[in-house]
């Protein structure tokens, strides 16, 4: 089980962006790619037969997944995850702080 998945609220922790939040897009291994966070211009080939002409694009880069925590918005603040098991066997992510489920 993954501690930072698809779509939840994450801080970067060092780097350029340090301080900003974003929402998780995807996760490759050990890489995550956060929407509006580690930006880099890409140059992009034009394409007669979709219509797309030439350009310079932003495009969000991925980061090490060790640079971002995910954001605690009880405590406001970037938090760590645990994983625990529940009485019925269903197995859950935590914050370590103050030991809230984050999904149930």
């Amino acid at each position: 089980m993954n501690k930072i998945r698809k779509g939840d609220q994450v801080v970067v922790l060092s780097g350029k962006d340090k301080g900003r939040q974003g929402t998780v897009l995807a996760i490759d291994g050990e890489k995550v790619t956060v929407e509006n966070i580690n930006k880099a211009k890409k140059h992009q080939k034009p394409n007669p037969q979709r219509q797309i002409p030439a350009a310079i694009v932003d495009k969000e880069m991925p980061l090490n997944i060790s640079k971002v925590a995910i954001w605690n918005s009880a405590a406001k603040k970037a938090d760590r995850v645990g994983i625990k098991q529940l009485k019925d066997g269903k197995r859950v992510r935590f914050f370590k702080s103050n030991g809230e489920v984050i999904d149930a």
